[in-house]
């Protein structure tokens, strides 16, 4: 039994291992290529082909210059305030985090960073398991060492699912408004940040009351 139970480990550390080195691979690859798909983006497939629904992608990517600062920062606003200033844990937000736990007796909300987010969208679900968190946890300072935080920016803004089937700003922009994503003014950008926590339930006419906070964080930190 012992023999049995400590090759299963074997293989299983060769296996978490081989998935790293994958990941890593993966990034590095990213300095130079976009990606034209991800694990989030197969997920969604999957699932439609399960359950027998139809399944259009909405997905173009295209450079962080043709996606308008205004949307840029309200998603920053929104998802990452100290984006700029951590190394793909922040780990202040982490503390608070681990500190309302404890005040109120359960974790109520995430401390995920962009990067964070960024390593689950390209590779792995939105299932959550204590398992994916470690590995996201771990990865994501190897995605600051690897890629630029412009990089990481426009990657992520690419690759986020933005509602059904609609990935990345380009589509959201299209798909919501009918503009491109250069376009997209103030008002139209904390409505589309808004919606990122819950993209395929939320619409962005909806979200008064959130895009409003969002508003009022850009203004703190000088947006």
């Amino acid at each position: 039994m012992k023999r049995v139970l400590g090759r299963a480990a074997r293989w299983f550390a060769l296996l978490v291992a081989g998935c790293y080195a994958a990941a890593i691979a993966g990034l590095f690859t990213l300095r130079w290529m976009d990606p034209f798909t991800t694990g989030v983006h197969i997920q969604r497939r999957v699932e439609a082909l399960l359950k027998g629904e139809r399944y259009e992608k909405r997905y173009r990517f295209v450079p962080l210059s043709r996606i308008s600062t205004n949307l840029q920062r309200a998603v920053i606003a929104a998802e990452d305030t100290r984006f700029f200033r951590h190394r793909g844990i922040d780990w202040r937000e982490v503390s608070n985090v681990i500190e309302d736990g404890i005040e109120s007796g359960r974790i109520r909300r995430g401390a995920s960073t962009i990067t964070q987010q960024l390593v689950k969208n390209l590779f792995f679900t939105t299932h959550r398991s204590p398992l994916r968190k470690i590995v996201e946890f771990t990865l994501a300072p190897v995605a600051e060492m690897i890629l630029s935080k412009r990089r990481i920016l426009e990657l992520y803004l690419n690759v986020v699912e933005w509602g059904p089937g609609v990935y990345g700003a380009e589509a959201a922009a299209r798909y919501h408004y009918g503009i491109p994503a250069s376009a997209v003014d103030r008002a139209r950008a904390v409505r589309l940040a808004a919606i990122l926590p819950s993209p395929r339930k939320r619409t962005p006419a909806r979200m008064d009351r959130y895009s409003a906070a969002i508003e009022t964080r850009m203004r703190q930190m000088g947006w």
